[in-house]
């Protein structure tokens, strides 16, 4: 929400730019609007946009990666929280409650990040009590066989990858796009929209194009904000794989 807020904000202020840019134009003398004065602005605002397009460039590509690596994340948790199901029924009947503990810590692990309501908090910390019961659960097995051993190894061993994953996503949960970057970036748009709305022509064909053209960037803004909150915007990834496997443990 917050960000649909920020973009907001910025395709006003924006606009708000390129019309005051239009008034300023009315009291310039008319040699500073000649012919010669507005190549010289025009091929700045072309230098400066080139380096905005690229910083915009960079700061999506953060995002996006930033994105990516998440879902990636997600997709490895589902993975393993099957395969240790997995894991846990060939064990047998003693690890019922193993499996019992551990669909507790998924469905809680899934409200927390992907709140009923898309404008509830997120909440990345994991359920330390209840992440807590479910490792008591897979040492207090206790194996009969050569076989079980193995399987309960292998369960140990999943766990721990399953907690460092979970804590992983925590760790990420900081922002990772550069808030002097996007500063930066403000600025410079700024300095474009003005420019431009002083040499180009006073009509409203120049008037909607500059308009299209905030509306377009604060677009691109919201995606870069979106994409670096992956569980909490109107980009997020997908809870679908956790909830397919919470589905399949409930049976």
């Amino acid at each position: 929400m917050i960000t649909t807020v920020i973009a907001a904000i910025l395709f006003v202020f924006l606009v708000g730019v390129t019309l005051l840019g239009r008034r300023v134009s009315r009291y310039l003398p008319e040699d500073q609007l000649s012919a010669d004065s507005r190549d010289a602005v025009k091929l700045a605002m072309g230098f400066i946009a080139t380096m905005t397009a690229v910083l915009l460039g960079l700061l999506i590509t953060s995002a996006k990666g930033n994105f990516d690596t998440e879902q990636s994340e997600v997709m490895q948790m589902a993975a393993k929280v099957a395969f240790l199901n997995r894991v846990l029924v060939v064990y047998g009947p003693e690890a019922a409650d193993a499996r019992l503990k551990l669909r507790d810590a998924v469905a809680d692990g899934v409200r927390r990040m992907w709140p009923a309501k898309r404008s509830g908090p997120v909440q990345s910390a994991p359920n330390e009590q209840v992440g807590d019961a479910f490792y008591v659960a897979i040492h207090r097995l206790s194996p009969h066989d050569d076989s079980q051993r193995t399987l309960k190894t292998e369960a140990a061993t999943l766990m721990v990858e399953l907690g460092q994953l979970r804590s992983l996503l925590q760790a990420q949960a900081i922002p990772s796009v550069s808030k002097l970057l996007l500063i930066a970036l403000v600025s410079w748009l700024v300095v474009i929209f003005f420019g431009f709305s002083l040499v180009a022509p006073p009509n409203a064909t120049t008037t909607l194009a500059l308009v299209a053209s905030a509306f377009s960037v604060a677009c691109a803004v919201l995606l870069i904000l979106d994409l670096d909150h992956p569980f909490g915007g109107l980009i997020r990834i997908p809870s679908e794989p956790m909830i397919n496997v919470l589905n399949h443990l409930a049976k």
